[in-house]
């Protein structure tokens, strides 16, 4: 099958290894903020309750580094991913992003 974006699998692997691990990173990332902050702070009456999920505050930090790795991880593995489907497959994908023109290898005459 031809896709013009990513394929099924590839949406399913974007959303729990890219769009959840960022949402923990804002959720998590404003929680601390407000941690900082005073008690009485839009940030702490927005995000107090992150807080109230974890033991203790060293847990959620713990936690939101862990969230960091997630994403680096997966920026350095997609990265790769995307360069060696570019040379491997029969579509184009880094000329693509340059170009903002798709082509198949194998719809060249």
């Amino acid at each position: 099958m031809k896709y013009e974006g990513h394929n099924p699998v590839a949406h399913v692997a974007m959303f729990f290894l890219f769009v959840l691990p960022t949402l923990w990173q804002v959720l998590t990332g404003f929680a601390m903020y407000a941690e900082a902050g005073d008690k009485d702070a839009l940030t702490y009456q927005l995000f107090g309750w992150v807080i109230a999920l974890f033991p203790n505050t060293q847990d959620l930090h713990t936690w939101h580094h862990a969230g960091m790795w997630v994403l680096a991880c997966f920026v350095l593995i997609h990265v790769y991913i995307t360069i060696r489907e570019d040379i491997m497959s029969r579509k184009s994908l880094i000329s693509t992003m340059i170009s903002g023109e798709r082509m198949f290898k194998d719809d060249l005459p």
